[in-house]
């Protein structure tokens, strides 16, 4: 039986890299983003890094075990699939795979008692499956650089 996702991507000896390729991923998906929606989106990306510096990069150490258990059955199905890019699976899938990471997202904003973080997250919620559509061919990279 194939490892599980969270076998390889969060085992000691990856996971450091693993955060590392993520904040790499965020950092370039945000030089990457224009128009009003992307505009909102580093407005509320750089009112959290000012009034919580590194919060952004912590998050993602708390919700990477969260994330890749979201993308467990992708992957799975994926691996049955015979697909060659785990990117392309879930580009085709956009809607439901940008969901799925964002339930994560949500539930954690739901139970954060940081009114700066969560007015911030409002403000740019709803055009987030958008922009979380457009990284899944990186996102799916990722994956597969670590679990392939």
């Amino acid at each position: 039986m194939p490892a599980t996702l969270a076998h390889t991507m969060l085992a000691p000896d990856t996971r450091r890299d693993v955060l590392t390729d993520c904040f790499t991923l965020i950092d370039q998906q945000m030089a990457g983003l224009s128009g009003v929606s992307g505009t909102a989106v580093k407005l509320a990306f750089k009112t959290v890094n000012t009034f919580l510096p590194g919060h952004v990069y912590h998050m993602v150490e708390v919700l990477l075990p969260d994330m890749v258990a979201q993308l467990e059955p992708f992957w799975a199905d994926f691996a049955t699939s015979g697909g060659s890019e785990f990117g392309d699976y879930l580009a085709k899938r956009g809607d439901e795979a940008a969901q799925a990471l964002l339930t994560v997202t949500d539930d954690r904003a739901t139970g954060s008692g940081r009114p700066t973080v969560i007015k911030a997250y409002k403000a740019v919620r709803g055009g987030a499956a958008k922009h979380v559509r457009s990284a899944l061919p990186q996102v799916g990279d990722l994956v597969m650089k670590y679990a392939a």
